[in-house]
């Protein structure tokens, strides 16, 4: 088998989440590949240190580092600019405009699907209701309104440049069959890197783990505002690690049981993650690392049952799922929690299913395999 010159894509480069992650176990496999991408903002994602940086020409564009919303018809021109001639195989991480790259036949593009993009499709009516990019929210919502259907003609049209899909989960999988009528080549579950997120084996003071958690980005299809809502009802003490554009809406809103983190050092992580009561998860995530994160510091999880984070817990033995994303419904499944005892072995279990060398095995096994399926 042949050295691939592999390249890797991504929407932007400017914060770090579970996507970031996806991309730190490729360099890995591929520690080569130059990492492409509409905008690099050093200061919001400083783990991009490791790659070959190739930004766009909207790199230079005023704010386009911190608000590439207000530039979403020149995005995808952004991706098509880009030459990948020379490259054997180019991988796209995306949930948004980086399947818009153009390639020769001679090149393989593989997209790692994280969601079809989701203020387009499955995301679309929350979006609609909150659409914020920083102006006055009405106006925001009129502009959102109007590009919307050239922007779902765009998104269909690059939707199919890519050679082959691979979905982060089942859920995705469908609607990647749904709205791009696609057939994902299989689904492979984002990497959890179990060998620094683990259990804490020491004893716990009880008043150390009186807490529970959120771990996740601040915007609003996320729904930390139905768990903000829900622990101030309950003055249950809650602790919420993560930035965004709703921090402020959600402080405003919590009661004073609430703490508000900013993100934290994997090591610092680590610490809330085994010193919490549980991990709780309101939104209709993909897949939901943090979620896995937890389990493998052998947490229960909380979490919206419509949602990849589903397909990680095992009901009843490593964690609860509720029916609707109301803070009735997750007050129900806190109560239930709450009478209900979880063996944080079976969950750092359930976990390692989900591991970083699990993730690259299968990922250089599927890119090898359609490489030569191509040629």
């Amino acid at each position: 088998m042949k050295r691939l010159k592999v390249a890797l894509v991504y929407d932007r480069v400017n914060k770090v989440g579970g996507a970031e992650r996806v991309l730190l176990a490729l360099h890995e496999i591929w520690p080569d590949a130059p990492l492409y991408t509409a905008v690099y903002d050093k200061k919001g994602a400083r783990w991009a240190s490791v790659f070959q940086m190739q930004p766009s020409f909207l790199q230079w564009f005023p704010w386009a580092k911190t608000h590439h919303e207000l530039y979403p018809w020149a995005t995808p021109m952004a991706f098509e600019s880009f030459s990948f001639d020379g490259y054997d195989v180019v991988i796209s991480v995306t949930s948004a405009e980086a399947k818009d790259i153009i390639t020769k036949p001679g090149t393989l593009h593989v997209c790692y699907c994280l969601t079809p993009t989701r203020y387009l499709w499955s995301g679309f009516e929350s979006y609609q209701t909150s659409a914020n990019i920083g102006l006055p929210r009405s106006v925001a919502r009129g502009s959102f309104e109007k590009l919307v259907p050239v922007l779902r003609g765009w998104d269909m049209l690059a939707s199919r440049r890519p050679d082959v899909y691979i979905a982060i989960s089942t859920i995705v999988a469908d609607r990647i069959s749904l709205y791009y009528k696609q057939t994902p080549d299989r689904i492979i579950y984002p990497p959890v890197d179990t060998t620094i997120f683990t259990r804490n084996t020491g004893r716990v003071k009880r008043k150390q783990a009186d807490y529970f958690l959120v771990v996740s980005r601040l915007v609003g299809y996320k729904r930390v505002d139905i768990i903000v809502d829900a622990f101030t009802k309950l003055g249950w003490p809650l602790v919420v690690i993560g930035s965004g554009w709703e921090k402020k809406a959600l402080s405003a809103r919590a009661g004073s049981n609430i703490r508000f983190i900013d993100y934290l050092t994997d090591k610092e992580l680590v610490y809330y993650y085994q010193n919490c009561r549980a991990f709780v998860f309101a939104g209709a995530e993909d897949f939901g690392i943090v979620a896995a994160e937890a389990q493998a510091c052998g947490k229960p999880v909380i979490a919206y049952k419509n949602s990849g984070v589903a397909e990680i817990v095992i009901p009843g033995r490593t964690g609860i799922l509720f029916d609707e994303q109301s803070v009735a419904s997750l007050i129900g499944a806190l109560m239930s929690f709450t009478k209900s005892w979880y063996d944080s072995r079976l969950c750092r279990k359930n976990a390692e299913r989900f591991s970083k060398e699990r993730f690259k095995r299968e990922m250089q096994l599927a890119i090898e395999r359609n490489y030569n399926r191509s040629i």
